[in-house]
């Protein structure tokens, strides 16, 4: 009788589960199973201190991969607001001062675009992902956006992070409306994902 393969484990490096619950899905047809840093307690707190996604992205799995022995996703996103000349950018989960508040966050953005004009409200989602084989050294680095604009009010309750507000102008919804299943395919992690895996998979051993 076949036996099935066992799982190849990836880590993301982060202790939001919310990104394991986008990014499984994704991952889970090539065999992979995913963990967050909230599943293993020898994980280390990484400094953000870069200054572009990439470089937060680096250090996020580089710095695990060494602690844990394991092969670490490193993943940095935010969002960028043309009228705000980039920001929030890297700082997206801090825009507010607070890490990971979200409605402080999103009340933040409001605040600093009540003059803006609807038409120049446009705004792009990063997301930058690296890959750390389990010495700490990066394989794979990919990245990838969502054009999109900012609302005046909040519309859904689905995703996280300034999803209430960033509009998906052709579908003339936010991520909040739109939901899971359709922010798997249009999201800009979704799209990095995609070009990371042909990646991952080349070099994964």
């Amino acid at each position: 009788m076949p036996t099935t393969p066992s799982p190849r484990r990836l880590v993301l490096g982060t202790r939001n589960r919310k990104k394991c619950v986008e990014l499984e899905p994704l991952l889970a047809p090539y065999g992979f199973e995913l963990q967050t840093l909230a599943d293993l307690p020898t994980a280390i707190e990484v400094a953000e201190s870069g200054a572009t996604f990439a470089e937060n992205a680096a250090l996020k799995a580089s710095q695990q991969a060494r602690r844990l022995g394991l092969w670490v996703l490193g993943e940095d996103s935010g969002l960028e607001v043309e009228a705000l000349k980039g920001a929030p950018g890297v700082y997206s989960a801090r825009f507010a001062g607070e890490q990971g508040n979200d409605e402080a966050n999103n009340q933040l953005l409001l605040e600093k675009l009540r003059d803006v004009p609807t038409e120049k409200r446009w705004a792009r989602y990063v997301c930058h992902i690296s890959l750390s084989d389990p010495s700490g050294n990066i394989r794979v680095d990919v990245e990838d956006y969502c054009r999109g604009r900012i609302r005046r009010e909040y519309a859904g309750s689905a995703g996280f992070g300034y999803d209430p507000l960033f509009e998906i102008v052709e579908y003339h919804r936010t991520f909040g409306e739109l939901g899971l299943e359709v922010k798997s395919i249009l999201s800009h992690r979704s799209r990095a994902v995609r070009r990371f895996v042909p990646q991952l998979l080349a070099v994964y051993q």
